[in-house]
């Protein structure tokens, strides 16, 4: 199943991702730093969605309390509580 979140506090606008068969797929970040929010979908490609929060929860951009890798974590758990 697809889902799109509206990030907030980062300069990526939204990411659009998929959670198939317990595993993280086809991330996507909409606006952002282009070649490292690439690299983050590439090597979050395949892992269960608790190993990415656990991995990406926190991390915090310059001076900003959150970055796009934190907003991934947070849509992640979200989907996560409300199936």
């Amino acid at each position: 199943m697809e889902y799109t979140y509206r990030t907030k506090g980062t300069c990526s606008r939204s990411i659009r991702f998929e959670v198939e068969d317990g595993r993280v797929k086809n991330v996507r970040f909409e606006g952002g730093c282009n070649g490292n929010l690439k690299g983050i979908a590439a090597l979050v490609e395949g892992m269960k969605p608790e190993e990415v929060i656990e991995r990406v929860e926190g991390i915090r951009c310059g001076f900003k309390n959150t970055s796009c890798p934190d907003q991934l974590a947070k849509a992640l758990r979200e989907v996560e509580e409300n199936g």
